[in-house]
């Protein structure tokens, strides 16, 4: 079967914004009022997993490819992300399976047409960063360091923006909305070295929902200079059982 060429930047997909977090005078009054507009520190502090479902739709310069997705998040870090996409926008009959799986250490992008990618570099350090439920409970021993930058203005609305910078990963920029501390956006740069090097990706987060006392956000668009990539959940559920073999890959 002939292979076809997408510029499917998967490994953004779980390169969850790296952020969640607010505004306030000194940063800690700012993360703690961030852990509170998101269901409070016990409450984050309670979660062991989460799985998620919905649908993804992709943007590239040879149409739209969407399909149905399920997301798995499970302590400290371990993600997962399984998309079946339908094709038939470029004249292909089988749907392509999309599977990216990070075990805490390392990380495989899985595509039915494309064949297996090992993660690594830049796009593995920030899935590690990517810790469940929020990075923000403890990042002070993560090594993480968070600077408050001036105030702007997003969609009329007033934000607060951070610099957080990770031990090693991606440096992001996070805007919070200024009244309920809950994240809008997120911005990095990300290394693919598949699409020719750093690559800005911004993430737009909106339609947060409580789910047992926690705030989710229910849809996320992703957006590079290549495609715009928007997923929106229907259905969340916490605490879950995931078996850690769900997120390995044998080689």
């Amino acid at each position: 079967m002939k292979k076809h060429t997408l510029p499917l930047l998967l490994s953004l997909l779980l390169a969850p914004a790296l952020v969640t977090v607010a505004a306030a005078q000194t940063v800690d009054e700012i993360v703690e009022k961030h852990l509170a507009a998101m269901g409070g520190r016990d409450a984050l502090s309670r979660l062991t997993s989460r799985k998620a479902t919905g649908a993804i739709t992709i943007t590239t310069p040879n149409g739209d490819l969407s399909g149905p997705v399920e997301l798995y998040s499970k302590l400290p870090n371990k993600t997962r992300a399984y998309m079946s996409l339908d094709l038939s926008a470029l004249g292909v009959a089988e749907p392509m399976i999309l599977d990216q799986k990070f075990d805490g250490t390392a990380g495989w992008a899985i595509n039915s047409l494309q064949g297996d990618t090992e993660i690594t570099g830049n796009q593995l350090d920030n899935m590690k960063n990517s810790v469940f439920p929020s990075q923000f409970l403890n990042y002070k021993e993560t090594g993480m360091k968070i600077e408050i930058l001036p105030k702007e203005t997003l969609a009329g609305k007033s934000v607060i923006v951070l610099l957080v910078t990770p031990k090693v990963g991606s440096v992001a920029r996070v805007y919070m909305d200024a009244e309920s501390f809950l994240v809008v956006r997120s911005s990095a740069k990300v290394n693919v070295p598949q699409q020719g090097g750093d690559i800005e990706q911004t993430a737009d987060l909106s339609d947060y929902r409580a789910i047992d006392g926690i705030k989710v956000p229910f849809m996320t668009v992703n957006t590079t200079s290549i495609q715009t990539v928007t997923i929106k959940l229907e259905t969340v559920a916490h605490n879950v059982i995931i078996d850690n073999a769900m997120f390995s890959v044998v080689k």
